[in-house]
């Protein structure tokens, strides 16, 4: 990546963190202030805007990656951090910002449906109803993945639905969280696989 000149609120740093979690390669992005993106390798949308000129650093470089990769220990390993252990800064619509404050209310080992997201932001919006496919849009796009849970979002039906990381990987961390997933199922079409 191209070099970045330092802002007064810090410069861009992206920084991949390898192998030693258990769902592969996380791609994390600061700037400086607060975690604006955390990828799996592979996952669709992985790093949307992250800016041209992000300063590729390692995670002893920047407070905010060193937090967050402490966060992933902690949680890799067994203990159940809160996102708002963590200065984040996920940028979105405010719908979008709507749908990722209620991710971050799902609690571990729980699971929420897209349509009770949809009655969440509609309730917060003051609305009658919220459509559930724009709820699974912002799901989908959410840049911070794992710390911001929407991996515990299912389909009513008990459909695993999408997860921009990888069924398999949203498996592994519903199981790691103490969910019993022998209600869900893999779709055999649609948008998800």
């Amino acid at each position: 990546m191209a070099q970045a000149q330092g802002t007064e609120c810090g410069e861009m740093r992206i920084v991949t963190h390898g192998g030693d979690f258990p769902v592969g390669h996380i791609t994390l992005w600061s700037d400086g202030r607060a975690l604006r993106g955390l990828w799996l390798e592979g996952q669709k949308h992985f790093a949307a805007g992250v800016p041209a000129d992000a300063v590729e650093a390692k995670s002893d470089a920047d407070e905010v990656i060193s937090q967050a990769v402490a966060w992933l220990d902690a949680y890799f390993a067994g203990k159940r951090p809160a996102p708002g252990e963590l200065p984040l800064e996920l940028v979105g619509s405010d719908f979008r910002q709507l749908v990722w404050d209620c991710l971050k209310q799902i609690p571990y080992g729980e699971l929420a449906t897209y349509g009770e997201i949809a009655q969440e932001v509609a309730r917060a919006q003051g609305k009658a109803s919220s459509a559930p496919i724009a709820v699974g849009g912002a799901v989908g796009h959410n840049p911070i993945s794992i710390i911001v849970p929407c991996h515990r979002v299912v389909g009513a039906d008990g459909s695993l639905t999408g997860y921009a990381g990888g069924l398999d990987k949203k498996l592994w961390l519903l199981e790691h969280e103490g969910v019993d997933v022998s209600r869900l199922y893999r779709p055999k079409r649609g948008t998800a696989l």
